[in-house]
Parts: structure tokens; sequence; C-alpha cells
């Protein structure tokens, strides 16, 4: 499998571990510096959390969605500061998610900006989440329309970027077919996830999933979360942080406000697949047949 070759294989990644507060004007204002910040310090690619606009909360979804279709963006503010910060700081920035308000449905998508300010890419979350533990539940299907297609992004230096958001991150199907070589997947260098896990789901799962989804496919793995807010009635668990192809940690957050840089070094990729060709041995008529 050919790495996607318009990049160097080395570059710092920023994961903006935002406060995001009930007022969304000043979470654009946050995340903006954050991004700028991320820049000043050598950044190439910087990450957003998912639902940064606005408090991971029903009463919030429809009021902060924006429109993200058509070529007049000047009605949402959020995609129009993401796409001037790329430009202006010369980066790639997968914009976390928000809202968005689609044809009278609303969805929990990602956009992602190349280093000129151009819209590479947009994921719609997949897989909706949907959890009941007795006194706890919470039904995103209830609020959101899920997407119907992967994501997958080139990009101008810093590879082939594949993009899911939280609850996608528990499907290993999705990170296989971002890994696999065909005509529509060629072998992506990084799987990236905004998400907002709660306390509970994120002290069982959070570094588990991003471990292992990194060492199946061999690839370097990063998840981004809003900050705690322990008064919040969705508590999010925090710890922003980026997995090796080997499940080594190579950066991670608190529960606090924080920007993350992690050094990414492709070459990292491949040695573990060198040293581990798990590619060769794959059984796909066995798959097959167990499928049907």
């Amino acid at each position: 499998m050919e790495p996607y070759s318009d990049h160097t294989s080395q570059f710092k990644l920023a994961l903006c571990q935002l406060t995001v507060t009930n007022n969304k004007a000043d979470n654009l204002v946050r995340a903006r510096k954050m991004l700028e910040d991320a820049s000043h310090m050598g950044a190439k690619l910087a990450v957003l959390p998912e639902m940064w606009v606005c408090p991971y909360s029903q009463e919030y979804f429809t009021k902060c969605a924006e429109e993200l279709d058509g070529e007049n963006q000047s009605h949402s503010p959020a995609y129009s500061m993401l796409s001037n910060v790329a430009f202006t700081q010369g980066i790639t920035i997968v914009g976390g998610s928000i809202p968005e308000l689609r044809n009278g449905r609303l969805y929990n998508t990602c956009c992602i900006f190349g280093c000129d300010g151009q819209l590479k890419g947009k994921h719609r979350k997949l897989h909706l989440f949907d959890y009941d533990a007795g006194e706890a539940s919470f039904r995103e299907s209830d609020y959101f329309a899920a997407g119907d297609s992967p994501t997958v992004v080139d990009t101008a230096g810093v590879g082939r970027i594949g993009v899911g958001i939280c609850h996608d991150i528990r499907f290993p199907e999705l990170a296989m077919l971002y890994k696999r070589n065909d005509p529509a997947m060629t072998g992506v260098d990084l799987i990236i996830y905004p998400s907002a896990f709660n306390v509970s789901t994120g002290r069982m799962l959070w570094e588990l999933e991003a471990k292992a989804r990194a060492v199946d496919n061999q690839v370097f793995v990063a998840l981004c979360s809003p900050s705690r807010d322990s008064e919040a009635s969705y508590t999010i668990w925090g710890h922003s942080m980026v997995v090796g192809p080997n499940g080594e940690v190579k950066a991670i957050a608190g529960q606090k406000e924080k920007l993350v840089i992690a050094e990414i070094d492709y070459c990292e990729n491949q040695l573990q697949r060198e040293r581990f060709p798990l590619h060769g041995a794959v059984q796909d008529k066995i798959y097959q047949f167990l499928s049907k």
C-alpha cells in the first residue's frame, strides 16, 4: 500500500481542548485564539472538539445550528472563522463538529479546511450515540440525523486523513475502511475523532478505543474533546489524546482546557507495518463467507 505522498512525514499536531460555554460568540473567540496559538507554536494541523460552538444539550443544538451548504457562508460564523484562520495561519483545520441544519434536519457535522482556507471535506456523524444506563440516558438519534458516507481528505502538508466523530470510534469497520487499499480508500496516515465522551463511557472506553483503532490499523489516532464542566447536564470526559500506531500515547490532556501539541512522524506507521505485516495476512474470502 502506497501512502499519500504530498506531505512531509514529520509535523506538529495540535488538539484544542476548549472550554465550551453557552455563549456561541464567546466560543468562536476562544476557538480562534486557540487555533492561532497552535499555529504560533508550529502546528501544521489543528483539531477542535465535537460540538464546540455550544454545550452538548438539546436546547442549544437548533439555536446554534448553521447551514453549511452553498457558496455564501456569511450566515455561518463558525464556518467562516475556520476558513479564515486556516488561510491566514496557513494550517489545516479539522473543525471539530457543530450542529448543521440541512433540508430541515440537524446533523452533527465536521468541516475540514486546507491551509488555503478552502473546504476539503465534510463529515456527518455516522453512528449516533444512544445511551441508556437506567438513571443516566441520552439519545442523540432523537435530535440528529445520521450521515451516510465516510470521509477521507487529502491535504497539502499533513497527509491523508480519515475523520470520524465520537461514537464513530466504537465501530472498527469504519477505521478498517480508512485503512483499506482499494479504489475508494487508499490508506490514511491518521484518523481523527472529534469527540465528547461522557465521564462514565470515557473512563471505561476512551483510551481503550483509541489504542485499539491505532493498533489494529497501524495508523496514528487523535481524539479531541471539550474540557470538563462538572456542573453541565452532560459531563464530558476530556483527556484529548494522540496515540501512535503501536498503541503508545504520544500526548494527553487532563480535564481542564489545554492546547495539546504532539509530534507526528508517519514513518512510525510504515515501521509498524513492516514489523507486523497484517495487511498481507488479511483473509478477505473467509470474512466474506462469515458475513453471509
